[in-house]
């Protein structure tokens, strides 16, 4: 019933190309047939309808398969991947879990937790007869947050035929964005090319390997791969369009893509856990700004913050207050520039510093920061200060053996015509880690270990 259109699609392609895992092809007939196993082992092994369900895997044929089935099902599904395995039992009580599926390979185990979950938003799905999901924030700059989802409206918008392309499964199972990449490359009988790992080689070779079109990703992997050069050692020549997402991308880094490959056009995309990924289209490839909505949304700036109302809206938190205004509109806590249909995302407000009354954007700095020789990557910050409220820190991992005095020094005199005076970092901290999660997101809120404090 939910997702008669995606089976049917399925049919009707055939022998083509749905998934590429462990660089084994999967057609789509066998994607359809995987289905149907599913179906019957999920009432073999006494899962009820509208079971809370954790599906515990990354993108493979298995998880896919067994991911529609429980769709179909009308089961809540709880995507969980080893990016937080050891949040694994916190969010498994949070989530009201009653099942536990854990694939391996092609397999599944089934461990039942508890008896049948009672929160009210689960009830709201279960009345309605629905099938739900439940998404997990990154909490790069706090804790986790559940959204509960109706899954049937985020159904809705793959029914329209779009342009098929073969995509990079990068964005993981349990984020919005990959939940959508997989929807619509599935809907437009496209194929999902799945990796072992993000590194750059990893996703680089499979790009060359397998023909890939199009790499959904975030900025800190596109930093990631111009810094390791892997774009020298893979051939990229079938990639045509590079959406980005997740986070405010630094507008050198942009740039820098951009005259690397002119050729491939880059577009930023907009959404959240809460209410879904909204359809956009940047003003050119190597321009931030960004017309954001398509049908089912609608957006709004109040005091200079960006609003949505969305028909896939998330029902509430599990965990969390509503933060839905009265009239319904979801306030996403991201300050933007306007200029006519077009939007800048500044950044987060919890994350804008305060500095002496000067309102600094982290992603404005940090674009000029990884400008300089030697700075793999660069991660602003606040810290409060007893004079100006709070201070600009910048965590800076470097290729170079600078002490941070000595690298201090040569920013300043770096910044002097590219930043104001007020805007240039006040402490610098060398750090020899990533400064972002398994979701390849900063994580703000955290202090990398082996840090050096100047």
């Amino acid at each position: 019933m939910f997702i008669d259109f995606l089976l049917d699609g399925f049919r009707a392609a055939g022998a083509k190309d749905a998934l590429v895992w462990r660089d084994r092809v999967y057609p789509y007939s066998e994607l359809l047939d995987a289905v149907k196993g599913w179906q019957g082992r999920l009432v073999a092994e006494g899962v009820s309808a509208a079971s809370v369900v954790s599906l515990e895997a990354d993108f493979s044929p298995a998880s896919v398969a067994l991911l529609l089935a429980l769709v179909e099902h009308r089961c809540i599904v709880v995507p969980l991947t080893a990016s937080v395995e050891t949040k694994k039992p916190e969010f498994r009580e949070i989530a009201e879990v009653e099942v536990v599926v854990t694939l391996r390979g092609d397999d599944a185990t089934f461990e039942r937790l508890r008896s049948p979950a009672t929160h009210e938003l689960f009830a709201r799905l279960r009345a309605a007869g629905h099938p739900g999901l439940v998404l997990f924030s990154s909490g790069s700059t706090g804790k986790s947050k559940a959204a509960v989802h109706d899954f049937a409206p985020l159904l809705e918008k793959f029914k329209v035929g779009r342009q098929a392309f073969r995509t990079i499964s990068f964005l993981l199972f349990d984020h919005i964005g990959g939940v959508n990449t997989l929807l619509y490359t599935l809907s437009n009988a496209g194929c999902v090319v799945t990796v072992e790992d993000r590194d750059p080689d990893t996703v680089g070779a499979a790009i060359a390997r397998h023909g890939v079109q199009l790499l959904p990703t975030s900025p800190t992997f596109i930093n990631l791969l111009l810094l390791s050069e892997a774009y020298k050692r893979h051939d990229l020549g079938t990639l045509e369009m590079v959406t980005y997402g997740t986070e405010v991308m630094p507008e050198s880094t942009l740039q820098r893509f951009h005259r690397l490959f002119p050729g491939i056009r880059l577009l930023q995309t907009y959404g959240l856990s809460e209410v879904g990924i909204l359809r956009s289209r940047s003003r050119s490839s190597d321009s931030l700004w960004v017309r954001i909505g398509g049908e089912g949304f609608q957006t709004r700036v109040a005091d200079g913050m960006l609003e949505i109302k969305a028909e896939s809206a998330m029902l509430g938190y599990l965990n969390a207050p509503s933060p839905f205004t009265a009239d319904g509109w979801f306030r996403t806590g991201d300050a933007v520039e306007v200029d006519g249909e077009w939007v800048r995302i500044l950044g987060r407000k919890s994350e804008i510093i305060n500095v002496g009354g000067e309102k600094v954007y982290p992603a404005e700095v940090e674009s000029v920061l990884q400008l300089m020789e030697g700075v793999e990557d660069v991660m602003v910050a606040a810290e409060r200060s007893p004079i100006t409220g709070q201070l600009i820190r910048a965590r800076v991992k470097l290729s170079t053996s600078e002490t941070p005095a000595e690298f201090g020094k040569r920013m300043r005199v770096f910044c002097q015509d590219k930043l104001p005076r007020v805007k240039v970092p006040q402490k610098v901290v060398i750090v020899s880690e990533a400064m972002h999660g398994g979701r390849f997101k900063k994580l703000r809120s955290d202090t990398p270990a082996g840090a050096e404090r100047a």
